[in-house]
């Protein structure tokens, strides 16, 4: 079956559904917030070794890794002619290199003569010139100078330029693809390319950025982060003003996204919370205290947010705000992109990034970027916090209520892979629509590796 959406009517949460919800606004979305791309493939388990087998990652790095486009870094993150960032990706190592004023180039991180790294860390450099024997390239790649030239005859200069890989740009954000040649990224992300255009991505800059070393296999810790129904029992506290199990999934060629409906109670709760009381809630207002707002009469939390939002958001963008949707600014709604890349959309800041920790198949590294408008100059992008597996996401102190919640969802992650490593060979069964864009990321995974497998018979 292909990867498009199914006619199939898979089952749903009883409520509403997040279009009729939709219907309620004030201001309506964008029409592809009404499209609705269920994904379905059958009912098949997930093997358990794709979370903990060696030779799983293997096929990984081979078949999908190499061969895919991924986010590297920020625009400002190299903004000067010079400026380098450093990307690694289980064994591999990138340099992305601001080559001139409007112009990105990335390039295998190594040198040809006898391969040390160029670079080990992100820098400004005239030039890339490795420090072993000072062999030296152009920031556009060609070869500048060769020590000892007289000792080089059967080496032909103009052909040991670096080694070039695909680079794509899009809202701010800087991609590679180790093997250039195919699809674009514009052609590789689709649809995704207009439904983000509105959120103007390229107008921020990177306020915070903390990553935490998890004790998980990376799809475990990525797919933690794809469905909602895992709130009743990781985050309670959310169900008296999230949607959770309304979610709207939909499933495109190389992305796809959750619709979280905000501002309505859970249908899995055993009362009905009034406007005012999911306002509080919202305002981590607790048993007992006073409520630091009160919904006028008749007024939704949904509208009253909406209002408080296109307010909050009138400095950076003028009166842009005011057909900016109810749902745009109240929702959460996130979107990814196979294989690791998640930004929640529209106004929110979170960007997340999920990658293996090294080429360690059983550890990983979750990234969160919190991308900001700003006036005037931009600021300069935030250096990373690492933090270790049993380091709370909130020590940093600048997440806001972000490293609450995750400190929350990563209760789960590391006893996942423990309990993976001592299951007995078997597949895990997920939901056929909650889970569907898991059940979507495995199939896109699936249909990569058995392509390079093919690729590899047919060349031997």
């Amino acid at each position: 079956m292909s990867m498009e959406e199914t006619p199939v009517r898979l089952n749903r949460s009883p409520g509403p559904t997040y279009r009729e919800i939709l219907d309620t606004d004030r201001v309506k979305p964008p029409r592809h917030f009404y499209e609705e791309k269920p994904f379905y493939d059958g009912s098949d388990s997930i093997p358990v070794e794709r979370y903990i087998s060696r030779e799983f990652h293997e096929l990984e790095k081979r078949h999908m890794w190499r061969t895919t486009w991924q986010m590297a870094c920020r625009e400002e993150h190299i903004p000067e002619v010079g400026d380098t960032f450093v990307y690694e990706i289980c064994d591999m190592s990138f340099l992305v290199v601001r080559s001139a004023p409007d112009e990105i180039r990335a390039y295998w991180n190594f040198c040809r003569h006898r391969g040390r790294q160029l670079l080990t860390q992100s820098t400004w450099t005239p030039v890339l010139r490795c420090p072993f024997h000072s062999f030296t390239w152009n920031l556009d790649g060609s070869l500048a100078y060769v020590p000892t030239e007289w000792d080089f005859p059967h080496v032909d200069c103009d052909e040991l330029g670096l080694l070039s890989v695909g680079v794509g740009r899009w809202g701010g954000f800087v991609f590679i693809n180790p093997s250039p040649g195919g699809e674009t990224l514009e052609e590789y992300m689709g649809e995704m390319i207009e439904h983000s255009a509105p959120w103007h991505f390229e107008t921020r800059f990177v306020e915070a950025h903390v990553a935490k070393i998890f004790e998980a296999n990376w799809k475990i810790v990525e797919e933690a982060f794809m469905e909602s129904f895992h709130v009743a029992a990781t985050h309670p506290q959310q169900m008296v003003r999230l949607g959770d199990v309304n979610t709207q999934y939909d499933c495109y060629g190389n992305f796809s996204r959750a619709l979280h409906p905000s501002g309505v109670p859970s249908p899995l709760l055993k009362w009905t919370p009034t406007e005012q009381e999911m306002l509080d809630n919202m305002l981590d207002i607790r048993e007992g205290e006073d409520a630091i707002i009160v919904l006028p009469e008749g007024e939704t939390l949904r509208s009253f947010a909406a209002i408080v939002g296109r307010d909050q958001l009138r400095p950076a963008i003028g009166d842009e705000a005011d057909t900016v949707s109810d749902a745009e600014l109240i929702d959460a709604m996130e979107y990814t992109l196979l294989p690791n890349f998640h930004p929640w959309a529209a106004f929110q800041r979170a960007v997340y990034r999920f990658t293996p920790y090294g080429d360690d198949h059983e550890r990983s590294v979750m990234e969160v970027m919190l991308i900001s408008p700003f006036s005037g100059e931009r600021p300069k992008p935030a250096e990373r916090i690492l933090l270790g597996p049993d380091e709370s996401w909130t020590k940093p102190g600048v997440l806001g209520i972000t490293g609450r919640i995750l400190d929350q969802d990563s209760t789960n992650i590391a006893a996942v892979q423990r309990g993976l490593r001592s299951a007995p060979p078997a597949g895990l069964e997920v939901t056929l629509y909650q889970e569907s864009r898991i059940r979507h990321f495995h199939k896109w995974l699936m249909d990569r590796i058995d392509a390079g497998r093919q690729r590899d018979r047919t060349s031997s």
